[in-house]
Order: structure tokens, then sequence, then C-alpha cells
């Protein structure tokens, strides 16, 4: 699931739903600069849910969450 909403955070630690979680927190964000946000970390993305379930991606980092 890719998500903006925190609230999936909780249910992911606590029940592991959803299987997989992208949280986007960069705030506000233009669809655009969004899209290419993602195209330019889409690498990173899939190669980190090969191991991991949880990554939260900012304007600036990727967070793979362990």
């Amino acid at each position: 699931m890719i998500t903006k909403d925190s609230d999936f955070v909780d249910s992911f630690t606590l029940h592991r739903k959803p299987y997989k979680l992208l949280l986007i927190s960069t705030g506000n964000i233009k669809n655009a600069d969004l899209e290419t946000l993602l195209l330019k970390n889409i690498d990173d993305i899939v190669g980190g849910f090969e191991a991991h379930d949880y990554i939260e991606m900012s304007r600036t980092v990727l967070i793979i969450h362990v």
C-alpha cells in the first residue's frame, strides 16, 4: 500500500496489515513532483521491499524500517 496517511503505520505495527507499506511523508506536494520523486527512488523502493515490509519516503531520504 502506498499512502500519506500515518494511521496505516499503527495498523501495520500492530497487525502487520497491510502486508507492505510505503509511507509518503513529504507533506503537501504536487502530483508531478511526487511522480518524479517516486520514479527517482523506484529501484531503491523495489529493492527495499524484497527484504523489508515498511518503507518511508520523504522529499530527501528513503527510510527502510526494520
